[in-house]
């Protein structure tokens, strides 16, 4: 999502569940609220669904604060910690 900073591999997936999102125009408007979130390095948006992989800055409270700014109430966040691979 930020085209002029370093990207790293995403570590951190965070599922996000949000109250209120029936339209294109939700999914656009949390799409554009997350977007000056640090951290985040790709996104997938649904009707009352987002998918964020960042490098671990994007915390739950940081997204759903993004989210409350477009009008949206996140009620569910988790958060899935990359594993490095057993050698």
């Amino acid at each position: 999502m930020h085209p002029n900073g370093p990207q790293k591999s995403p570590s951190v997936t965070t599922r996000l569940a949000i109250a209120g999102m029936t339209s294109m125009h939700s999914v656009h408007a949390v799409y554009t609220a997350l977007t000056p979130v640090e951290g985040i390095v790709r996104v997938h948006i649904g009707f009352g669904t987002a998918t964020v992989q960042h490098d671990g800055r994007a915390t739950c409270v940081a997204l759903t604060e993004a989210i409350a700014v477009a009008g949206y109430e996140v009620t569910q966040c988790t958060e899935e910690r990359g594993r490095l691979p057993v050698l």
